[in-house]
């Protein structure tokens, strides 16, 4: 076997052990494949060197090439984590004899705070859909399912059937590591879910068959470039200026909860969060909300 095969096979059992030893999502493992594969290309192109023998300097060398193109500084951390995860594993199975991002620190990044909707922009984004229409009503009982939940929108678009228990008003989840959690939809959501199974889904069906809660005129699940380029329309319409992403409304679920007096633990229990210190970014844009209303409307602010 060459060296190029070689790599691409380190490669392959490398990937296998992500998802057999963490169970990564599959997006998450893509990533990784697409870090590594990109850095092989380069560096066959600029060294002539074989993933499986990069050197620090190779790594250093990649890193400043991206810096000068413009990349983030959140994109190169991602980066340098999927390289450490490699070679590392590649020093385990005694491939390597070192680990060539041993001695690179990550790279500092700053912890932005979330551009959130407030209570009254999502309520003008929830009444953009027009109801009365059945992908109008499948739109506005997406939107509500979302925020009524924190879902991830990966989470909401694969959405099965039986993930969903009316009778509890709950939804279970499949997250990141494998991970269960049940989420309360809460009485609104679970009432949009309900009239839109009798008014909508049957006729967006129209003889197929689908295990999907929320599926296409297809009757296939919604992708999620989709659905995001849904909420981007709805939010256009609602004369939202804020940037959004495909979090905006798992955002704006958990600050509105803690804004309400949540504890936060039971706010990282809802998203499924492992770390709690992810969750905590939210604290940081309750407390950045408190500050601007003191502002606003404070004789002495």
């Amino acid at each position: 076997m060459n060296q190029a095969k070689s790599d691409s096979h380190y490669l392959q059992l490398f990937l296998d052990s992500l998802w057999l030893e963490s169970g990564l999502s599959d997006n998450t493992i893509s990533a990784y494949r697409r870090d590594l594969s990109g850095f092989a290309d380069w560096l066959q192109a600029a060294a002539e060197r074989d993933l499986s023998a990069a050197t620090r300097e190779d790594i250093l060398g990649y890193q400043r090439k991206r810096m000068a193109a413009g990349h983030k500084v959140s994109s190169d951390a991602r980066l340098l984590s999927s390289f450490r995860r490699f070679y590392r594993y590649l020093c385990r199975e005694e491939v390597r004899e070192s680990d060539p991002t041993a001695d690179i620190a990550l790279p500092k990044q700053h912890k932005g705070i979330p551009d959130v909707l407030t209570e009254a922009d999502i309520d003008s984004l929830l009444e953009q859909p027009d109801d009365l229409h059945m992908l109008g009503l499948r739109d506005r009982t997406m939107l509500e399912v979302l925020y009524a939940t924190g879902l991830r929108v990966s989470e909401l678009v694969s959405l099965t059937l039986e993930q969903v228990n009316p009778r509890q008003g709950l939804v279970r989840l499949v997250g990141k590591g494998n991970k269960e959690r049940l989420v309360p939809l809460g009485e609104e959501a679970l009432d949009w879910i309900q009239r839109y199974m009798i008014e909508s889904r049957p006729e967006l069906l129209k003889g197929f068959v689908s295990e999907d809660l929320f599926p296409t005129r297809r009757g296939k699940a919604m992708t999620r470039q989709a659905f995001w380029h849904i909420i981007k329309r709805y939010a256009q319409q609602a004369g939202i200026e804020k940037h959004l992403s495909p979090h905006t409304l798992r955002h704006a679920f958990a600050t509105h909860l803690i804004n309400h007096g949540a504890d936060l633990r039971v706010v990282q229990l809802l998203l499924g969060h492992s770390d709690l210190s992810t969750t905590q970014i939210y604290t940081h844009v309750a407390k950045a909300r408190l500050k601007s209303l003191h502002a606003e409307h404070h004789p002495r602010g």
